[in-house]
């Protein structure tokens, strides 16, 4: 049996936290796994900002809510849960992606979760584990999955170096000059090809 394991944002939809930083003008926001390697570093960034301008999790809500996926994703999901088992792992919060999901058609979701106060601010984030991407990929492989893994950031890096094969969609040009050995795609088509070559010869 075939998997694909997929990163959310980058790949299927836009960045959230990019998209907060076009509503609200404040540009910290813009960081994302592609400028900081460190997730728990970038996490402790953002909730402090947050906390700066008194923004709380109605507001990310809020920006959802107006986000579609990136043009062709529906497409290209559909297109591979017909021929293969998918699983979207990602760094998202499930308290921001329920809306995608059900643009998406609900695949399935493996991501974290948040500690939110009665008042709607952010208090804190849990991570389901460290390293989660990685040890699912792992954790499947285990069960005698073939796996091929997708990604765009560094915080996938590991995922895909997991996998049976790793392949990065459309990833910063310092990124991929880092980790030669993932094939590069910057459009769902050639992705999709990427990824049923990597099945047929593995």
């Amino acid at each position: 049996m075939n998997i694909v394991c997929l990163d959310l944002e980058g790949v299927l939809v836009p960045e959230i936290w990019i998209n907060l930083a076009d509503l609200t003008g404040i540009e910290a926001f813009r960081a994302t796994t592609r400028d900081v390697s460190d997730y728990h570093e970038l996490m402790g960034m953002r909730l402090a900002d947050m906390d700066r301008h008194g923004l709380g999790l109605a507001d990310i809500q809020s920006v959802v809510a107006r986000l579609e996926p990136l043009p062709g994703a529906r497409e290209f999901l559909d297109g591979l849960r017909a021929h293969y088992q998918v699983i979207i792992l990602s760094d998202t919060f499930y308290e921001f992606a329920r809306p995608l999901m059900a643009q998406l058609g609900w695949p399935t979701l493996f991501c974290h979760s948040l500690e939110v106060t009665e008042s709607g601010r952010i208090a804190d984030f849990y991570i389901r584990l460290e390293d989660h991407k990685r040890k699912a990929v792992e954790a499947l492989r285990g069960l005698n999955f073939r796996v091929v893994a997708a990604g765009d950031s560094y915080n996938d890096t590991r995922m895909l170096g997991a996998a049976h094969r790793g392949i990065f969609f459309g990833p910063p040009p310092e990124i991929a000059a880092q980790f030669p050995q993932f094939a590069v795609t910057h459009d769902y088509s050639a992705l999709r090809q990427a990824v049923d070559e990597a099945f047929a010869a593995d």
